[in-house]
């Protein structure tokens, strides 16, 4: 992927290398021709002072900030929600779907609660956590802003179609906002697989986040936002990815530059 003719004396240009080739970053926000929704930055930091000012560098070139709570020593929510000006979505994931938390599921639930209580835009939930915790997150919700993304991940593969259309239909079933499905690809088979599941959200009217991870699934983190994908994930640099194949937020800008035609 090359951005040609681009140069001029009004437009700067700021080339970065994905994979070895140039592309250049030209403005701070996201094309107004991408259909879907916006880039998000997830951090993963000891505590809140510590991801406050990792994400100060890139604050106005997203649209979300995730903070990993799983990854903190020291959780503090409400200090969090004050700190960071972006909207900003809550995960708190649990081991047992590839993250860090340890405790129980009512300890795991504890500062989501808090999050929608100090007005964060977004929490996340994963699919396979019990109906009964979903549901108070849910009742939780009532009468607030925040919304809630039920999220599967498969860090090993990336099932068949079925299989994939099935996981949809149990989030949209769910009482989530949005869904969040995310898999492993081994090859372009699997990322065709995942994006076509966008077609299928659309006709539900259901607000879908799909993309894969692995070195396969880097292009799928970057088209499936003129796909309609409700968002895409980043990292704030190289060190700090929070997923397989997850590119930097200035790669991502980089691209979604050059494919704004």
């Amino acid at each position: 992927m090359t951005c040609r003719g681009l140069k001029t004396s009004s437009t700067p240009c700021n080339w970065i290398s994905i994979g070895g080739v140039r592309t250049v970053i030209l403005s701070s926000s996201l094309p107004s021709c991408f259909p879907g929704g916006g880039l998000c930055v997830a951090v993963s930091a000891q505590d809140p002072r510590s991801a406050i000012a990792s994400v100060q560098p890139v604050i106005d070139l997203v649209d979300v900030v995730e903070i990993r709570l799983d990854g903190m020593q020291e959780v503090q929510v409400p200090e969090l929600c004050k700190g960071i000006t972006c909207p900003l979505l809550l995960t708190n994931r649990a081991q047992w779907e590839g993250g860090a938390f340890k405790g129980s599921e009512e300890e795991r639930l504890r500062p989501l609660l808090d999050g929608i209580k100090h007005g964060a835009a977004y929490i996340d939930l994963e699919l396979k956590t019990s109906e009964q915790l979903r549901q108070r997150l849910l009742d939780a919700l009532q009468g607030t802003q925040t919304r809630l993304i039920v999220s599967h991940h498969n860090f090993a593969e990336t099932p068949d179609s079925d299989a994939l259309s099935a996981i949809l239909k149990q989030q949209i079933e769910s009482g989530a906002h949005i869904g969040k499905i995310v898999t492993m690809a081994h090859d372009h088979l699997d990322v065709l697989r995942v994006l076509n599941l966008q077609e299928e959200a659309s006709k539900n009217n259901f607000p879908l986040i799909a993309f894969c991870m692995g070195e396969p699934g880097k292009l799928s983190r970057i088209i499936t936002l003129l796909l309609g994908g409700f968002m895409t994930y980043a990292a704030l640099d190289e060190e700090q990815a929070t997923a397989p194949g997850q590119l930097t937020v200035q790669e991502l800008k980089a691209a979604l530059a050059c494919l704004a035609y």
